[in-house]
């Protein structure tokens, strides 16, 4: 009855169920006009000025306005170049290794429409950014889940470094229909910064049964504590199959912006752009031109330097919270989420939780009940599992501190209230 789509149509309504009860409980308009939103991942503070600045004068031209080039303006493709050439160790291509795309989303859907025949399979490490499902499975592919494994029995502070992949899980997930693996380093919603041994383990098995790598490495300038960022793609034999995700919204706080980039080789990157441009066909114009002079002037200003100091004081704020309420929490290498451990988290039987929390984990439950009585919104982690992984995750929410100081200090103060309810 639905032709080539039947195969998937099952993990379709699932993801459809999982969205609308994950709207339900982290919409706004859904919690109390008050709540502090810590649970979804966008900033509350503007851009740079010398990017807003840029983003006006691109305003102020005709040719801005206007339609760019499906591939990118040329100058935000030379920007990436500029950034990237050092670190991926190439000499990249404006014309045929750069992409630009409305967002990093629309990039990695991309990629998907152009590469997954009905049934691939692509093997996403959990737990999973929630956008992926949906790329995936609207492109007739397949999901396939291998659990990040967090320390047994933690206590206090732990390293998101302590969640580990086991090499036998994804030695087995591997089948004649795997297409891609998608690696998201640093990591959402864990944090955790992928180490040279572990990219290496996935680059082995990718090059023995001849994968793709989608390096969704979006978080590449929020790394914190001087731990080393690997790109992949820079391991030996993987540029030949390995597409870089970036984003101009996370590296500059200007996250509705939607525009990002793919970076691989020409034989990834052409069709992804036919692929593009019948989607999309190019991408917001004038906000490519700041985004480009963002890029142009990283370096001699120290922006991401500067920004990754914020983002360690805003990360800060909300773990020595946490050190006093005395719960188990991640804490992250790179990104702005913080999983915090609420197994201890103790609510009535008979607390009325709405019909969209009920059935669902715990973690759905405890993350309402802390939005309602402490006044600080999070997101429950088991959202970002499959269904027989989620006992993984619905033992922790996700927290975000890509907030303001104020913000944050506020909501620690509430946070602090939840003592009351630890057992």
């Amino acid at each position: 009855m639905f032709g080539p789509f039947t195969s998937t149509w099952p993990i379709f309504l699932n993801f459809r169920s999982k969205i609308l009860h994950s709207m339900n409980i982290c919409s706004v308009a859904n919690l109390p006009a008050d709540c502090i939103n810590l649970g979804q991942g966008y900033m509350n503070f503007a851009p740079p000025e010398w990017v807003k600045k840029a983003a006006e004068e691109a305003l102020d031209t005709v040719a801005a306005n206007h339609y760019s080039h499906p591939k990118g303006r040329m100058r935000l493709r030379q920007a990436i170049k500029k950034v990237y050439d050092p670190q991926l160790h190439r000499d990249l291509d404006v014309e045929k290794e750069i992409l630009v795309t409305s967002g990093a989303n629309e990039g990695q859907y991309s990629v998907f429409t152009a590469f997954l025949e009905q049934g691939d399979e692509v093997i996403m490490f959990e737990p999973f950014f929630d956008q992926y499902l949906a790329s995936v499975t609207f492109n007739g592919g397949v999901p396939i889940y291998v659990p990040l494994h967090p320390p047994a029995n933690a206590s206090g502070k732990f390293s998101s470094d302590e969640w580990k992949i086991d090499p036998e899980e994804l030695r087995a997930a591997i089948t004649p229909r795997t297409k891609i693996i998608i690696v998201n380093t640093p990591h959402n919603p864990v944090g955790k910064v992928f180490t040279r041994a572990e990219l290496k383990i996935i680059a082995d098995l990718a090059k023995e049964h001849n994968l793709l790598v989608m390096a969704d490495e979006v978080y590449d300038t929020l790394v914190f504590d001087g731990k080393e960022h690997v790109r992949i793609a820079t391991l030996p034999g993987m540029w030949d199959r390995t597409v870089t995700v970036g984003s101009a919204g996370k590296s500059f706080a200007a996250t509705g912006w939607r525009v990002g980039w793919l970076i691989g080789p020409e034989y990834i990157i052409r069709p992804t752009l036919a692929a593009s441009t019948r989607i999309v066909f190019c991408s917001n114009s004038p906000l490519q031109e700041a985004a480009a002079a963002g890029l142009e002037q990283v370096q001699e200003r120290k922006f991401f330097q500067t920004q990754t100091a914020e983002y360690a004081e805003r990360r800060n704020i909300l773990t020595n919270c946490f050190d006093t309420l005395g719960l188990p929490y991640t804490n992250p290498e790179g990104s702005y989420f913080i999983l915090l451990d609420i197994s201890r988290v103790k609510f009535p039987d008979d607390y009325p939780f709405p019909g969209s929390v009920l059935g669902r984990g715990r973690d759905f439950k405890a993350c309402w009940f802390i939005a309602l009585e402490v006044g600080v919104s999070s997101i429950p982690v088991s959202e970002f599992y499959c269904l027989e992984h989620a006992n993984i995750g619905e033992v922790y929410a996700r927290f975000s501190f890509c907030k303001d100081v104020d913000t944050l200090r506020h909501a620690s103060e509430r946070l602090k209230k939840l003592k009351q309810y630890i057992v």
